[in-house]
């Protein structure tokens, strides 16, 4: 018995809405998914501009930390160095102020006259030779004459040993200088300088930490001392 078109029509309506309704559902899941897989990388994306930009502000907080340090550095430095010249200064001002007060010493003549001995004393000891000549400032030369026989009495007192002694009159040391005298010996191949420039500088050299100490305090930073 054949179909009513009616019937087919109303089965043919049943199957195209089940068709559109399996379509809607399937649109429906792919937005879904689609949304889905969009948010993912939206995010992953988002993520790793995150990481980006955070890693571009960290390396550049690290570098003008890294600045501020070197800026730090270069100004302790420039500090330390001008505290030191500072201190250089100072220690030349002592020096200078002193090598006027030995100047003041060679006025007292009885004095200064002892001085002379003990220095002539020293500087044949240092040279341990039989023949010396000796030069001082041409005003001191009368000096150093009268100085002479105790020098060398108190010299072969301590080393046993003879000395023939010349006084340099023709050559004398610089008038400027504070006093004292030059030994040498050997046709002037061994020098002993004994002027009171040369002691002072000798004295500095040695007691220069000790001066600084005197000064300056203890440097928390020495690790060392003689």
């Amino acid at each position: 018995m054949a179909i009513p078109d009616t019937e087919v029509e109303r089965q043919i309506q049943q199957m195209i809405q089940f068709i559109d309704h399996e379509a809607d559902e399937k649109e429906v899941e792919i937005l879904a998914k689609a949304d889905e897989e969009f948010n993912i990388e939206k995010g992953r994306l988002v993520e790793q501009e995150k990481q980006k930009i955070r890693a571009f502000y960290e390396k550049k907080e690290k570098n003008a930390e890294l600045q501020k340090k070197i800026q730090l550095s270069n100004l302790q430095n420039q500090a330390r160095l001008k505290l030191l010249k500072q201190r250089e200064t100072h220690l030349d001002e002592v020096v200078a102020n002193t090598t006027v007060k030995l100047k003041n010493i060679t006025a007292d003549l009885g004095k200064y006259q002892g001085m002379l001995q003990g220095l002539i004393t020293q500087g044949l000891c240092q040279l341990l030779e039989p023949n010396v000549v000796i030069q001082c400032r041409q005003k001191d030369l009368q000096l150093v004459k009268d100085a002479l026989d105790k020098a060398v009495k108190q010299y072969t007192q301590l080393s046993n040993l003879d000395v023939n002694i010349k006084v340099d009159e023709k050559n004398f040391l610089a008038s400027d200088i504070a006093g004292g005298v030059q030994l040498s010996a050997r046709d002037g191949k061994l020098l002993v300088s004994n002027t009171l420039e040369a002691r002072l500088d000798q004295i500095v050299k040695q007691k220069i930490p000790e001066i600084r100490t005197m000064l300056y305090g203890n440097n928390p930073n020495r690790r060392f001392f003689d």
